[in-house]
């Protein structure tokens, strides 16, 4: 009787310089995947064992509870060339079977016949005794890191190893037992190192389930990525007290990737760089120093206060020196913030406006100086088609990019807009053109806020018009992945502030007056249906990625509308038309008409005969598309899309009975061609609000 195979945990760590603190996480998850799968392809894993990852400045690391110490046996089958092509005319192997049967290291009489349903084909079962862990480990853990999603590697010393840091240690520990092997040049052992001050020296790890616990308490180590982050922000709420920190996720997972063994200080600044634009600050600590800013409150009216904290890779009794270390170090940034402020407040914006003219936007379609001309003339267009000031639009848009070449944004280039605001209100600027500068650039990333006014939102929308419509012009579309001048952000912008601001204006508008800032001579011929099928798609995106069910959205979507300030309204009436009794039947006539429509090889009438309709079904739908029409109309015209797509449900037993009773493609002409004008009729009364045959499933 065979013994049953040893299951035990197994661990795998390497050791190694600090890894890049910005990518620990994702590395730490992909070597996770990575060995996951191939230890569950093998056999000495669950599928479903996902095990755990860790990271920490200094090591990736993984366990997998219940690994095998030996694979099971296993039978392997290969596929061969199609028995058509396998033997030949003589009943011998053919070339390629041969080829097949080599590879495999088998005889022609150990070869089996499967089809799967088209055509036989030659396969070939094999079986394999399971190996032992220890055979395959180390090159599994080699691959896995070769696979690893890194920019750039590294070699070290005289070395050909690459990796994204030198390493230094490699654990392959199966329960209690090392499993020998070498990847990267080391050789596998169960000893590691700890915290690089903290740590009680050199660890000897006695079992794969204590590693996290050993690392703990010997060597001042937290290697779970997640329990450090959960650490380091109880640490953050409990130092904030009655204040409150920054939260920031992104900045919170980079500390994590930092530190070890996180410990929270405090420390602060002078007064006086408070009179810097908090924006500046903020930034400033983030982005330089890793900081996180206390605010003397919650919600968008929070100030800044002089206070920040700092997460420590090192917990001491006394962190004086820690403290002051940091409040150092950071004030010749602050410095520089309040330099670079009051440096910047002495030349107006509109003083700095001929410096756009050598500033390029793109070699084809000009500098920053000709752009601001373009979105002048474009934000008074639009301004004017709101009702707004479009003197106020004007003044925003031609100071809207002077703040690029300001010495903050050119430190601080994600200040751009904001600090264009505070030299605006600086300047004397009208507070709605101050506003406008800043939000402008609004929405940034999804879920942002929306610029706020009539003003501010046209200056917003010439700018991603006259982005989106320049490139498109010249065929810089994205593709896959790649959008290097962020047009998808940019129509998604545009579509929430016609939608949400909302705005009643069409977007054909919009992409004509757009392009009336370019030289005909510069934009494709194809750049209308290009922009207009890019704006459908985003919007399609938009919908469904907010909860909209896709039926509903095509539904919409079909009857290509232009005015996006209506599409909300539209769905709601889609969805309140699919929950009648009615609906599932005249989703399904109104497919049957178009597709009637479609297939008609002759053009159908514009207008109606009554004295054509001979069937009773016929007189019956037609005098019910009469009567209906105008009430739909006056619906409409009030935007109550949702009283007009009810309105439908009266249509349904006239609808039926026509189909029931009527012969649409008549053998007399004329009674043919007056049934398809009623067919028009109704398709263009049941889709007035919606194509309703897309509810059809």
């Amino acid at each position: 009787m065979k013994a049953t195979p040893m299951k035990a945990t197994l661990l795998i760590e390497l050791l190694c310089e600090e890894l890049p603190p910005k990518s620990l996480a994702r590395l730490g998850l992909a070597f996770r995947e990575q060995m996951q799968q191939a230890l569950a392809e093998a056999g000495y894993i669950d599928a479903a064992n996902a095990g755990q990852w860790f990271a920490t400045p200094r090591r990736l690391a993984l366990l997998f509870p219940d690994c095998l110490e030996t694979q099971p046996d296993r039978t392997i089958e290969k596929k061969g060339p199609a028995v058509s092509a396998g033997v030949g005319a003589d009943g011998t192997p053919t070339k390629a079977l041969e080829g097949f049967m080599r590879g495999a290291g088998v005889t022609f009489a150990q070869l089996e016949k499967v089809s799967d349903g088209k055509a036989e084909y030659f396969v070939v079962r094999l079986h394999k005794s399971g190996e032992p862990i220890d055979t395959v480990l180390a090159a599994m853990v080699e691959t896995a890191l070769k696979k690893l999603p890194v920019a750039k590697l590294m070699r070290w010393g005289n070395s050909e190893v690459q990796f994204v840091r030198p390493v230094h240690g490699l654990v392959l520990l199966h329960g209690m037992r090392v499993v020998p092997g070498s990847a990267l040049s080391l050789s596998s052992s169960n000893t590691t190192r700890g915290h690089r001050f903290m740590s009680t020296g050199e660890i000897t790890l006695t079992d794969a389930n204590a590693y996290a616990s050993m690392l703990e308490q010997q060597g001042r180590v937290i290697v779970s990525f997640e329990q450090r982050r959960e650490m380091i922000r109880q640490q953050l709420d409990a130092a904030a007290g009655s204040r409150t920190w920054l939260q920031d996720d992104a900045l919170l997972d980079e500390v994590t990737a930092l530190v070890e063994y996180p410990a929270v200080y405090e420390a602060g600044f002078e007064e006086e760089f408070l009179a810097v634009p908090q924006e500046c600050l903020i930034l400033t600590m983030k982005a330089n120093q890793k900081y996180f800013p206390l605010m003397d409150g919650t919600g968008p009216d929070a100030k800044l206060t002089n206070r920040f904290l700092i997460v420590s890779n090192m917990q001491v009794n006394d962190p004086t020196h820690i403290i002051a270390g940091n409040a150092r170090v950071v004030r010749p940034r602050l410095a520089d913030a309040k330099f670079f402020f009051e440096t910047d407040k002495k030349t107006p914006l509109s003083a700095r406006i001929g410096k756009l003219a050598s500033v390029v936007y793109h070699n084809k379609l000009g500098t920053q100086g000709e752009r601001v001309d373009r979105l002048i003339k474009l934000a008074a267009r639009i301004a004017h088609r709101l009702g707004a000031d479009a003197t106020l639009a004007e003044r925003a848009a031609l100071l809207a990019k002077a703040d690029l070449v300001t010495d903050m944004v050119g430190e601080f280039p994600e200040l751009q807009g904001i600090m264009g605001r505070y030299y605006a209100l600086a300047d004397g600027e009208p507070a709605v053109v101050a506003g406008a500068i800043e939000e402008h650039y609004r929405p940034r990333f999804n879920g942002d806020v929306l610029p706020q006014g009539a003003v501010a939102c046209a200056v917003a929308l010439a700018d991603k018009m006259d982005a989106l419509i320049g490139f498109f012009g010249i065929g810089q579309i994205p593709t896959g992945d790649k959008d290097p001048f962020g047009l998808r952000r940019a129509a998604l912008g545009v579509l929430r502030i016609l939608m949400e601001a909302p705005l009643p204006l069409n977007l054909a508008d919009l992409i004509e007056d757009a392009a009336e800032g370019f030289s005909p001579a510069l934009l494709t011929a194809e750049y209308r249906i290009t922009s207009a099928d890019f704006f459908r798609e985003r919007l399609r995106h938009l919908l469904r990625d907010a909860g909209h069910e896709p039926n509903a959205v095509d539904a919409v979507l079909a009857q290509n509308p232009t005015r996006m300030d209506e599409v909300p309204q539209r769905l709601a009436a889609v969805k309140a038309f699919a929950a009648l009794p009615e609906a599932a039947a005249l989703a399904a006539a109104n497919k049957r008409i178009i597709n009637i429509l479609k297939k008609s090889t002759e053009p159908a009438g514009q207008t109606v005969n009554p004295a054509l309709l001979h069937e009773m079904a016929e007189k019956n739908l037609f005098a019910e598309v009469q009567k209906l029409t105008p009430l739909i109309e006056a619906q409409l015209a009030k935007s109550d899309y949702t009283t007009a797509l009810k309105s439908l449900a009266d249509l349904r037993p006239a609808v039926d009975a026509f189909f029931e009773g009527v012969m649409v493609n008549a053998d007399d002409p004329a009674m043919r061609t007056n049934r398809l004008a009623l067919l028009v009729q109704l398709a263009k009364l049941m889709n007035c609000v919606a194509d309703i045959s897309r509810l059809s499933s």
